[in-house]
């Protein structure tokens, strides 16, 4: 048979990838209308993802853009759809990054049933597993009660890590919802037999990435993770994908979803779920989750803020223990507030109070596990840290926010009101901040925090241990 020339036209179908020379209005494979587009041929692509073809490029003006082609489709999970910015971006790819056995699987298998169940006709959704068999994949889909609810036929399970068995599939079953569980276990003989190295992951990942692009399909890649918590494998897939979400967990049972890059929409909005023998539900308080619940007075280091996380207020909790330094160097022992903003906000104290930090170890935890990166806790922090060096709790119902600054200033933050509004909503009486609002008390400086905290001596001598 005589090989195709290069660069020869051809014309596509945008909806299920089938090709023939000529331009028609209707597919004759899918049946949609004006869903041909232009592509070239190139013979010598060994790519099995693009098989051959790809689409022609060409400028178009921006003000013809349809700025509605690219939809969303809804996963069913709110709390998923907040993160992803309301819901997965057709053609696009999302990378989910976690430590073992957190629920990456478990979250996205809930997802493909939520979505073939909630629009059956919609299309076919491929579970591609490089980790698991067929029989495994039921039975967890069976213990999470998903079994029933999904039409016959609506999830294809493929158990495989060969790159070309999953072109295969994709170009026959021409999915709109794609999982690749996990993108370490799939590799090409064109980039080696070994899956899991640099080269094969780029080039996977390509290839993948390159078929969902020019389908009105979502591609999820669950990725697997470093000791560090980084994502394994090179920078440059972090890069090649629309969206990264990492998934966290607490000392409990409480699982966090985050973005840490999002092309359609913010990476602030945190997901809350709560893992159960059934699978991941969303926490439905969680305005209360990252608060402590006593019977009794409030002991010394604990102080309250209300953050942002997206477009959602919470209560956090702020808990501080100091101790004498068991050794020459101090240290700061803070892995849900940055260890540095802890020593810059322990620093401002010492120099503008006069109460000694430096011959402490300052330990820090914030109650729920919850990450803290808005610049609105130093005030909180400053209070906690204070507290527990003189061993004085600060006054119940009691939050307090502002950016604190290097002189000494509290600075205001954006959004008090509705910062407010949480707080008395969950009984918090009195409210702290550098701002004159309505219902807060207004404060311009650590010091004058400290003070009207505390009251008497800024300075009191600290207990003796």
């Amino acid at each position: 048979m005589a090989k195709k020339k290069n660069g020869t036209i051809c014309y596509k179908c945008s909806s299920c990838g089938y090709s023939q020379p000529r331009w028609l209005g209707r597919c004759p494979e899918c049946g949609e209308w004006n869903s041909f587009i232009e592509c070239v041929t190139d013979a010598d692509s060994r790519s099995p993802a693009f098989s051959g073809i790809t689409v022609r490029a060409k400028p178009v003006p921006l003000d013809s853009v349809n700025p509605m082609e690219g939809t969303r489709i809804p996963t069913g999970i709110p709390e998923f759809d907040r993160v992803l910015g309301g819901g997965a971006m057709k053609r696009s790819a999302v990378l989910i990054g976690g430590e073992p056995g957190i629920g990456k699987s478990t979250l996205l298998l809930q997802t493909a049933a939520s979505i073939a169940s909630g629009n059956p006709s919609g299309g076919r959704i491929l579970y591609v597993s490089g980790e698991e068999s067929a029989a495994q994949i039921r039975a967890r889909a069976d213990r999470l009660g998903i079994t029933g609810s999904v039409q016959p036929g609506g999830i294809e399970l493929l158990c495989t890590t060969h790159l070309a068995d999953i072109d295969d599939a994709l170009n026959t079953l021409n999915p709109v919802f794609v999982i690749i569980d996990s993108i370490q276990t799939v590799y090409s003989t064109e980039a080696g037999i070994v899956p899991g190295t640099v080269n094969q992951l780029k080039y996977c990942a390509n290839e993948l990435i390159g078929w969902v692009k020019e389908r009105d399909a979502v591609l999820f890649l669950a990725a697997h993770v470093t000791k560090d918590g980084q994502i394994a494998g090179p920078k440059s897939l972090e890069h090649m994908v629309d969206t990264v979400i990492s998934f966290e967990r607490n000392d409990e049972q409480v699982r966090f979803l985050r973005a840490q890059k999002n092309r359609f929409g913010s990476v602030d909005e945190l997901g809350i779920f709560a893992m159960t023998e059934t699978g991941l539900f969303p926490v439905e308080d969680p305005a209360t989750l990252f608060i402590t619940s006593r019977t009794g007075p409030l002991p010394a280091g604990v102080a309250s803020v209300p953050v942002f996380e997206g477009s959602r207020v919470f209560l956090v909790e702020i808990q501080a223990l100091t101790v004498p330094a068991k050794a020459a160097v101090t240290r700061v022992y803070s892995d849900r507030i940055d260890s540095a903003r802890v020593s810059r906000v322990a620093a401002v104290l010492e120099k503008r109070i006069g109460i000694r930090f430096s011959d402490q170890d300052l330990y820090i935890n914030v109650a729920g596990g919850v990450r803290l990166t808005e610049s609105a806790i130093d005030g909180a922090l400053a209070a906690a840290l204070y507290s527990a060096r003189t061993d004085i709790p600060v006054p119940e119902h009691t939050v307090i926010v502002g950016e604190l600054s290097l002189a000494g200033e509290l600075r205001p933050v954006n959004r008090i009101r509705q910062r407010a509004k949480a707080a008395a909503g969950l009984g918090y009486t009195r409210l702290f901040s550098p701002e004159q609002e309505p219902g807060t008390i207004h404060i311009t400086d650590v010091k004058s925090l400290i003070k009207e905290l505390f009251g008497g001596s800024i300075n009191p001598k600290p207990p003796v241990l």
